[in-house]
């Protein structure tokens, strides 16, 4: 454990690439398979799932360090993480209440040891035994293994490095392409010895037929189209709002692959069936599961009721038929084509998924001779009930990851409204200081109603601007959420509504994000629920 803090604290206290790199090269070349494996799991992004609650863990601290209820809420405001303000008063009264503390117990105990026989463990013991085990550890521990610590318990370990950061490490420590581990990470692993060891080894033995390729992704349009050179050089699709997934043909079975990779093959039944029984072995896809009647994309939510259910009905797969639509083909007879130009894969994609419409699907080309017919075709989008046009270079492979001059998406502005500020409380990471995350609310008549929360759009000026004039109006504290007067005003984009029984306002947006500050704008001025409805309507997907 001690070695994985000093790690994450490395990690964090620098943006150097080089320096990071660096710091996870050194920690996989002497860190234990097994260790590595877990130190694998959590850089990546996956999470132990919450061990005990946090309210408990609150409580737990404060007797520890001998501080009253008020006193401990002060310091979660200022500081706004429980770990690292548990961490921070252990540290400064390392004497807990009622008696002395034994001198601490050197840390020698591996990450995977800590993870498997003390950490996994503690979900099923009662509380009684949760609460010793857990301030004895918090005793034996230095501030940052503390700190971390805290972190494993409450599922909220977030690492300040990219995942291809990680692969770029782990790729010099194997002597092997960074492509090569990364397409070793997706699916399904569990973090062990033995996975590290096939990881990092130079030929994999046992391959994982149910794996999926790592995704390629587009970058923002942020020039003009023109600049592109020749229209003709181009493959235009539209940009569809669903799942983004991998179809896997291997092994004589079939498995369905979310970007974040999330197995819905049980999901997805109808797409399944046919993908066994109408493509032919060694086949992977690429495309997008959406939720389809008569030829039609319906909005997202109703795509959301079928990964929401715990059982799926005859009654919810017929309110939500699924389909999936395909844009590339990465792999052909067992043979891996991504190096291959993308004009190349979309006429072999094309012929294989004839048998299988129109469940699967190609997707279909937007023709546009010019870039300005281009600009006239992304104008239908919102009625055809698509985000925008992909653009894609047809002598491009399919390269894992956000490179940009290849794929683009030109999505359709976003809607705006403008909202009042009602509720504010801190971040996490780098921001758990700051007021970070916002809850806005429109007027329904004389009432404000909240209706999204917003996490980015702010620069970093005005976030300490706003943090600072939170802090001296906030009128109720609820934990660490904070109510303000409702007088601040901010333009939200959102790409997408619908209504939702789950909002008090009756209606859900997809992505919001703060576009503006609107210091120009009184409270009374804020957009209404009536016009949220409106465009509800409007969208006529409703």
């Amino acid at each position: 454990m001690k070695r994985f803090a000093e790690l994450y604290a490395g990690l964090d206290r620098t943006n150097s690439t080089n320096e990071k790199i660096a710091a996870l090269v050194d920690y996989f070349h002497a860190a234990a398979p097994a260790d590595a494996a877990w130190a694998v799991w959590f850089l990546t992004g996956r999470r132990l799932q919450r061990l005990v609650p946090s309210s408990a863990l609150a409580a737990w601290a404060r007797e520890a360090a001998g501080v009253p209820e008020w006193l401990f809420e002060e310091c979660y405001g200022a500081v706004g993480d429980l770990a690292e303000t548990v961490a921070l008063l252990l540290d400064a009264n390392a004497t807990p209440a009622g008696g002395e503390s034994p001198p601490a117990i050197p840390d020698t105990l591996s990450l995977a040891a800590w993870v498997e026989e003390r950490l996994l463990p503690l979900r099923a013991q009662p509380e009684a035994a949760q609460r010793e085990a857990v301030v004895a550890w918090w005793r034996e521990l230095e501030r940052w293994p503390r700190f971390v610590l805290g972190k494993l318990l409450t599922g909220a370990l977030r690492v300040g490095v990219a995942q291809t950061l990680v692969e770029r490490a782990l790729s010099e420590v194997a002597k092997v392409e960074p492509q090569t581990i990364a397409q070793r990470l997706m699916g399904t692993w569990e973090p062990t010895a033995e996975f590290f060891s096939r990881l990092v080894g130079r030929i994999e033995e046992g391959e994982d037929v149910s794996r999926p390729y790592p995704f390629a992704l587009a970058s923002p349009l942020d020039l003009a189209p023109s600049e592109l050179g020749e229209v003709g050089d181009w493959l235009m699709e539209w940009k569809w709002d669903g799942i983004r997934a991998q179809l896997i043909r291997r092994g004589g079975d079939c498995f369905l692959w979310s970007r974040g990779e999330e197995l819905l093959t049980e999901r997805f039944p109808e797409i399944v069936r046919i993908a066994r029984s109408r493509l032919p072995e060694g086949m992977v896809l690429d495309g997008e599961i959406l939720a389809m009647h008569e030829g039609r994309p319906l909005p997202f939510s109703v795509l959301q009721r079928r990964i929401g259910r715990i059982r799926l009905t005859e009654r919810v797969l017929a309110e939500a038929p699924a389909a999936f639509v395909a844009y590339d083909l990465l792999e052909a007879e067992g043979d891996d084509l991504r190096d291959r130009p993308l004009a190349e894969r979309r006429a072999r994609l094309a012929e294989a998924i004839e048998p299988a419409q129109p469940i699967l699907s190609l997707s279909p080309e937007v023709v546009a001779e010019s870039w300005e017919a281009a600009a006239a075709e992304r104008l239908r989008c919102r009625e055809l009930g698509v985000e925008g046009l992909m653009i894609k270079r047809l002598g491009s492979p399919y390269r894992a990851g956000r490179r940009r001059g290849d794929w683009w998406k030109w999505k359709i502005d976003p809607y705006e409204v403008d909202a009042v500020l009602l509720y504010a409380q801190p971040g996490h990471g780098r921001r758990a200081s700051l007021c970070t995350d916002y809850t806005f609310g429109v007027w329904d008549g004389s009432e404000l109603v909240t209706f999204a929360k917003a996490y980015s759009g702010l620069t970093d000026d005005e976030i300490v601007a706003l943090d600072l004039w939170i802090r001296q109006n906030t009128i109720e504290r609820f934990g660490p959420v904070r109510s303000v007067p409702p007088v601040q005003v901010f333009t939200l984009a959102f790409e997408g509504i619908a209504r939702s029984a789950r909002h008090r306002s009756g209606v859900a947006v997809r992505f919001p994000r703060i576009a503006r500050w609107r210091p120009d704008k009184r409270a009374e001025e804020a957009d209404t629920l009536e016009r949220l409805r409106a465009l509800l309507v409007a969208t006529r997907r409703v």
